[in-house]
């Protein structure tokens, strides 16, 4: 039972205030038709949106059966609207996205309705109403009457307790006012209606109660429900609800409970109907995307260009550093001190005299005696065993920040040509040009030779990264593969697949004989010119080398018992390279098109188990057994090693003796027994100060070429970058304290930087640009995120008078906010979507341009990751910019929402 008790309701309109409606008294019936007339402003309508709950009554009561409604919450109110309540608006209020079935699903959306159960009550409702036929067509594509029944249909779907009709037929036609209004009394034999309306022919006719209001009272009711009557009807209520069994009154009570609760819309649901409004607004939806994606296609075009900016400093610190790496010499000179020392680099401006200086005179400084005692007195030794050892335990993050880490070892690298039929032909260390500096030549710590001119100062033979990535990044396979063992390399040429003649004939691949008559021509004055030569892959794969270990040049004497060089015999040799491990080219490399630098150039690249294997072999040999077995004796003489200071005496006599064949130390022994101590110490000093040649067991292990794995001669660090490089850096001082903490100050690291010195600035410039990139992105997001509030904004404007739809259907504040939130994501999603995808077909002029520019391609490069989260923050940045316009949509008034074109 409905009931009004002395209902007021006031308007403010300025500084005056207007009674709409003075004192209502109305009690309904559970079922009839109820017509209120009157004329226009006289608070029909005002009486019917109180009713329907989308106004609130200034003063008085509202009953619900009997329940007052003075405490009732916004909640309350949308779940009576939604579940109690049916409304029927003269102008139809359908919403002209949405096709009439979903329409008419709408209130069943709002009350939580699974979408089968949902799709079959809207037909059923729909067929009611005669429009079965018709429920894929839109709100446009139907005549008046027609979109009056599917409002009717939308009133009735959800089974409300009250249908309120606002002038049903105040735009039909008579004959189409007269099939709504058979329909609505068919549906008043079940429920109540109340219907206001200016035809009182319509109301006498169809109505069974007509109740006339005049400037906000109630003159007239034909048949008003008495208290007595209405006493009556509730007490055949319950005394009909007494005989119910208790099952049914539980399923009452649960019915009339869920009846009761708050309306609730999913926000998957709201997601949907969000969806569903879009679709049906293509071209403008796309519109509002694209104008919403302007900002994030600067945002991505920015961030596309910073990150293919980036991505080339990155690549270009990555393969400079793979070239200049972070050096640790077993010996080593600080020349980062010597280089600023000789720069003239002062920390004061009075050159730490502490006196101040007159701007007239000129002042020296000494620049000269400092680097010198620099030279001398940074010479310092590094604890390299020690220092891998840290490396490798896992007790700092250092492999973080590294490409490769290099251990070097002071064995040579003794590459032979298999072809022996003419000569034996060494081909690295190779010392070819060193004729023309007099014999001057260093050797690498690796142990290949580089001479005073070696083309470039490249080594022939080189170490490749154990970075597979970055050598991938720098070089392109041309043929063959990369080495897979130890007795595999590959060949470097460059980007023309050229080779110099240099290489060519240190690796064997141009005969000797040629650079020979060269040389021959060029010291006798003459002019001699070689021709280019060119060689198929096929012939470079082919081509091999033999592998002598530093230990195979020495053999032993069986007469006696020493070690013999053996290098100068050509048999010796022949048979020696003829049999040694083979070494073969696998591979031919050439930089990469986008390679910046390249850590091979015509050279020959070894992994690192080459080495490995070398010092294992050398190690393993009988040589260098014997001789750490006896670090006292030279395995060459047989002799002790001698300081420099320590006199010889008998014996060092009788033990060089003892090296002699049997019969000359016998003969020897015969004569120096007749002779005193002296003389033959005297005689044999010349004899064996020669043989000693400045000896040692450290020189012997250089020579044979013995190395410990654990104690490298020098170690390179390979940074991935300069801000890695600065990590590695801060390693390596936090090691250094944590040993003079620990008072093993002999264990500290010197370092060469030589990269930190010639690109000291390179990071300075490279924060810059980003700190510029990222200005602009900042912009683009405050630009992008104002355009999305606006047009979020102008949406909610554009749909005040949906808001008042939902609203009188059920559903809540929340509701509505939560389907513009649900709108603005997916808005938010489409720009971000649409702004990706139109970056990356301007990124396609974007580079074109950029290289014409400056030959670097692919610059403009949007990361996966960058575009997901650009599409998030699209997202993002619409919700939040449409919070606002949500919350404002969700305070709008109903009643003047409904008001509005």
């Amino acid at each position: 039972m409905l009931e009004l008790n002395h209902i007021r309701k006031d308007y403010k309109s300025g500084d005056m205030t207007v009674n709409a409606l003075k004192d209502i008294n109305l009690r309904f019936r559970d079922s009839e038709f109820v017509s209120i007339l009157g004329p226009s402003g006289c608070g029909k309508t005002t009486t019917l949106n109180i009713i329907g709950g989308l106004d609130k009554y200034t003063d008085g009561d509202l009953k619900i059966n009997g329940v007052s409604t003075k405490d009732y919450k916004d909640r309350d109110w949308d779940g009576y609207r939604n579940n109690s309540i049916g409304f029927v608006f003269q102008s139809y209020n359908l919403i002209p996205h949405q096709s009439i079935l979903a329409n008419v699903e709408l209130a069943l959306t709002l009350s939580g309705v699974s979408k089968q159960e949902r799709r079959l009550r809207a037909k059923e409702a729909l067929e009611k109403v005669g429009l079965g036929n018709q429920i894929h067509k839109r709100p446009n594509q139907l005549s008046g009457g027609q979109m009056q029944r599917v409002a009717i249909a939308r009133a009735i779907v959800n089974n409300p307790d009250i249908l309120l009709a606002d002038e049903p037929t105040g735009a039909l036609d008579t004959e189409t006012s007269v099939q709504i209004m058979e329909i609505l009394k068919e549906i008043s034999k079940d429920r109540l209606i109340i219907m206001v309306t200016h035809n009182p022919e319509l109301a006498k006719q169809y109505s069974t109660r007509i109740v006339r209001l005049l400037d906000g009272n109630i003159m007239d009711d034909s048949n008003p429900y008495t208290y007595e009557e209405a006493h009556k009807d509730a007490q055949a209520k319950r005394d009909k609800a007494k005989k119910e069994k208790d099952e049914l009154k539980k399923a009452s009570r649960k019915e009339k409970k869920a009846k009761k609760n708050k309306t609730h819309m999913s926000f998957l649901t709201a997601l949907s109907l969000s969806f569903n409004n879009l679709m049906t607004k293509k071209t403008r939806t796309l519109l509002t995307a694209f104008a919403g994606s302007i900002g994030i296609i600067g945002i991505a075009l920015i961030m596309s260009i910073s990150n293919g900016v980036q991505l080339y400093i990155d690549r270009v610190q990555r393969e400079t550093l793979a070239s200049y790496p972070i050096q640790l010499q077993a010996e080593t000179v600080d020349v980062s001190s010597m280089i600023s020392t000789m720069m003239g680099q002062s920390d004061t401006d009075d050159n730490g005299s502490g006196e101040e200086r007159d701007a007239n005179k000129i002042y020296s400084y000494n620049i000269l005696s400092d680097m010198l005692n620099t030279m001398v007195a940074k010479v310092t030794k590094n604890n390299l065993k020690e220092f891998k050892s840290y490396i490798e335990s896992g007790d700092s993050d250092i492999q973080d920040y590294v490409q490769d880490i290099q251990y070097i070892y002071n064995v040579p690298i003794n590459i032979y040509s298999s072809d022996t039929s003419k000569e034996v032909t060494q081909l690295n260390p190779n010392n070819m040009l060193s004729s023309f500096y007099g014999g001057q030549s260093m050797t690498g710590t690796d142990g290949s030779s580089n001479t005073m001119f070696s083309m470039g100062g490249t080594q022939t033979w080189t170490q490749l990264l154990g970075n597979q990535e970055v050598l991938d990044s720098q070089y392109d396979v041309v043929a063959g593969k990369w080495p897979e063992n130890y007795n595999e390399v590959v060949l470097a040429v460059n980007e023309n697949n050229e080779i110099d003649d240099y290489t060519l004939y240190a690796l064997g691949l141009r005969d000797m004989d040629e650079f020979n008559k060269l040389y021959k021509a060029i010291m006798a004055g003459e002019e001699f010119e070689t021709e280019n030569t060119s060689y198929t892959y096929d012939e470079v794969l082919a081509k091999t080398y033999k592998l002598v270990f530093p230990t195979d040049y020495y053999k032993k004497n069986s007469d006696t018992n020493l070690w013999e060089d053996m290098s100068e015999d050509t048999d010796y040799m022949t048979n020696l390279v003829n049999n040694a491990e083979e070494i073969k080219i696998v591979g031919i490399i050439k930089p990469s098109e986008d390679a910046v630098n390249s850590s091979l150039n015509n050279n020959i690249g070894y992994t690192k188990e080459l080495m490995e294997h070398i010092i294992n072999k050398v190690n393993d040999s009988d040589i260098v057994k014997e001789q750490l077995a006896n670090p006292e004796v030279d395995v060459f003489t047989g002799l002790k090693f001698k300081t420099a200071d320590e006199p010889i005496t008998m014996d060092d006599v009788n033990a060089y003796i003892a090296t002699l064949p049997s019969e000359e130390a016998m003969a020897t022994r015969a004569m120096i027994s007749t002779m005193p101590e002296d003389q033959v110490i005297e005689n044999f000093s010349k004899v064996l100060k020669a043989k000693e040649n400045n000896a040692s067991f450290e020189g012997n292990k250089t020579k044979l070429g013995v190395a410990d794995l654990s104690s490298p001669s020098g170690i390179d660090i390979y940074a991935t970058g300069f801000e890695a490089k600065k990590n590695i850096e801060n390693i390596i001082k936090d090691y250094n304290k944590a040993q003079t903490d620990a008072g093993k100050e002999d264990n500290e690291i010197s370092y060469t930087d030589y990269v930190g010195i010639i690109m000291s600035s390179v990071t300075t410039i490279i924060n810059a640009i980003s700190y510029v990139l990222i200005a602009f992105v900042a912009i683009s997001l405050v630009v992008s995120s104002i355009m999305i509030g606006i047009i979020t904004y102008i949406s909610v404007l554009e749909r005040t008078k949906e808001i008042g739809v939902l609203r009188s259907i059920g559903a809540s504040k929340k509701d509505v906010s939560r389907i513009f939130n649900a709108e603005t994501l997916i808005e938010g999603f489409v720009s971000g979507t649409l702004g990706i995808l139109i970056t990356l077909l301007l990124c396609i002029p974007a580079n074109a341009i950029i290289y014409n520019v400056t030959t670097i391609s692919n610059v403009a490069k949007l990361p996966v990751n960058g575009a997901i989260i650009l599409i998030i923050i699209s997202m993002v940045l619409t919700f939040i910019a449409g919070l606002v316009p949500a919350k404002m949509a969700a305070k709008k008034d109903p009643v003047v929402a409904l008001r509005s074109e």
